[in-house]
């Protein structure tokens, strides 16, 4: 079964406005048999969003035309593949509460959703380290250095994996390597293998699965996959499943990095 876990939508506010219908046309056309649209919730009542533009997440005004597109495409496109309504979730440390409650609201609306840290707490203010690379780099003075941004971010995604979101908590783990987005203009001596270790891990231990993510490898101050082949391939033999996710945000990305994953379909786990 070809499978993509990971999909924007035209209600993505940083997105592009491709229609869901175009998203679903391309991926039919390269063969995927399964979808999960997953876009970005609401951030939890209370927090600013810190991003210049302030747009990571949906306006929840939009999240009832959301489900009810969904439904529609979900429906329509039965006979050819399936497609799993979602949601990518942040976990903002210091919101657990209000993420629960957003859940326990909407949980029973999903089929399928993925936890993802894009937001790191230093003192009192939160900080986006995916934005840009401009302002990751002004986090490595924030914070410190490049391996204190790394260590938070793997401590928060750590966390993430081990909180208490309710009986709807997503299963999927997102990009837990994202903070290796800037590397090349921002690289980083320091051994974070161990903390690896520890969030895969976790990961098993709860049951959870990997977004097995080919965004990064789009990215010119990236190039590789998140996770990379290494620890892609430590998460197989862990028995971790990993689904592989596109995050497209245009219709065109449906499939990006596909072809140069280290694990070629076959060797994936069983996806559910």
């Amino acid at each position: 079964m070809k499978r993509d876990g990971h999909i924007h939508t035209p209600f993505c506010p940083h997105g592009t406005k491709d229609t869901l219908d175009s998203y679903i046309e391309e991926a039919i056309r390269q063969g995927f048999s399964r979808l999960t649209f997953t876009e970005h919730a609401p951030l939890p009542a209370g927090f600013t969003d810190s991003t210049p533009t302030q747009d990571s997440g949906m306006n929840p005004e939009k999240l009832d035309a959301y489900f009810a597109s969904l439904q529609r495409v979900k429906q329509e496109y039965a006979a050819d593949l399936t497609v799993d309504i979602g949601l990518e979730v942040d976990f903002i440390e210091g919101f657990e509460k209000e993420t629960a409650s957003f859940l326990n609201e909407y949980g029973s609306l999903l089929d399928d959703s993925i936890l993802s840290v894009h937001f790191l707490k230093k003192s009192s203010s939160w900080y986006c380290l995916d934005y840009s690379a401009d302002l990751f780099g002004e986090m490595t003075g924030i914070f410190g250095s490049t391996a204190a941004v790394y260590e938070a971010y793997f401590k928060t995604v750590e966390r993430s994996i081990k909180a208490d979101l309710g009986p709807f908590k997503p299963k999927r783990i997102g990009h837990i390597t994202l903070v290796h987005k800037f590397q090349k203009q921002f690289p980083c001596e320091a051994d974070f293998s161990s903390e690896i270790d520890s969030l895969l891990q976790a990961i098993k231990n709860n049951g959870y699965e990997i977004d097995f993510n080919g965004a990064g490898l789009r990215k010119p101050l990236c190039k590789e996959s998140y996770p990379p082949p290494k620890v892609a391939q430590q998460a197989n033999e862990m028995g971790i499943p990993l689904v592989y996710g596109s995050d497209a945000h245009q219709a065109k990305d449906i499939g990006q990095g596909w072809k140069d994953m280290l694990l070629s379909p076959h060797e994936l786990p069983a996806q559910p």
